[in-house]
């Protein structure tokens, strides 16, 4: 029996995936099926409010295409990737119920490896009173404190994030281990699609996207945000725009600092997320400067 399809769009940041993401949706329409449905797989765009700093797909750019898992989180509270996997995968199921293809779109590999590869996240409830320790320490020392408890889930962890080494921490710590992620037989074939700029372009367009939000008013939101209640704290462990914009709100860096950090930081992100997914040979990868092909992937 032929597995439902599921188009996953990732790659680095700024090349331009929910663009792409929307054109296929409306590709879709034309052929056999009734057209697409996009799934953000961002682990920040799911946060309410965090609409410029994250680069949120605005309701004009959906051109309607309906678009899933944006603003479902409280960004005071951190949203786990097994939270992420249980409401896409519910996602998944209604968009081919209607007879539409579902979309993946995002440069989350966390996220998207949960549900492209049946990822089963051990169950350890969290451990408030650890927790409250645990992020009063930087992120360097939780490092360590991981790399003593576990060192195989220390070598491949996000470093810098700090959310993922208090949680991996709080883990080992209860199980003695962070135990080797379990995973089960998909039930939809994935067609993968990646998305890179050469490096050049990359940092061009980092910094041109970078200066456009800043136009915007990325500033000003993070001041309604702050307003609203969530802290400077929090924004930090949200990381990149809301860390910088963060510290330069607080009059801990210049203006110019913080622009110089993000563009530096975005850039190491995106190296990031690139080595996340050349690990996954199933991935077709286009150059995103160039005119891409849709039949080679609808």
């Amino acid at each position: 029996m032929q597995k439902p399809k599921v188009i996953v769009i990732l790659g680095e940041t700024a090349t331009g995936k929910s663009d792409l993401a929307v054109k296929i949706a409306l590709r879709l329409r034309s052929g056999q099926a009734q057209g697409g449905e996009v799934i953000s797989a961002d682990s920040r765009q799911v946060y309410k409010n965090l609409d410029i700093g994250t680069g949120k797909i605005t309701k004009r750019e959906m051109l309607g295409v309906p678009h899933h898992l944006l603003d479902v989180a409280n960004p005071k509270k951190v949203f786990t990737v097994a939270e992420y996997k249980k409401l896409a995968e519910t996602k998944i199921k209604e968009i081919i119920a209607r007879g539409k293809i579902p979309i993946i779109c995002g440069g989350t590999g966390f996220y998207i490896d949960a549900i492209t590869k049946g990822i089963v996240f051990p169950e350890v409830p969290p451990n408030l009173k650890l927790r409250k320790t645990l992020e009063k320490k930087p992120t360097q020392e939780l490092f360590k404190i991981l790399k003593q408890l576990d060192k195989t889930r220390a070598k491949n962890i996000d470093a810098k994030n700090k959310v993922r080494l208090v949680r991996a921490i709080e883990i080992a710590k209860t199980l003695g281990k962070v135990p080797a992620i379990a995973q089960t037989v998909p039930e939809y074939e994935f067609i993968k699609i990646g998305l890179f700029l050469p490096e050049k372009l990359l940092k061009e367009k980092i910094s041109k996207r970078l200066l456009s939000r800043i136009k915007k008013g990325m500033l000003t939101e993070v001041k309604k945000l702050h307003k609203a209640g969530l802290s400077w704290k929090r924004m930090e462990e949200l990381g990149l725009e809301y860390r910088f914009m963060a510290l330069y709100l607080q009059n801990k860096i210049t203006k110019q600092k913080m622009v110089e950090k993000l563009n530096s930081e975005i850039y190491r992100y995106a190296k990031r997320q690139m080595t996340w997914f050349k690990r996954d040979k199933e991935i077709k990868w286009f150059d995103a400067s160039k005119k891409i092909d849709y039949n080679k992937f609808i």
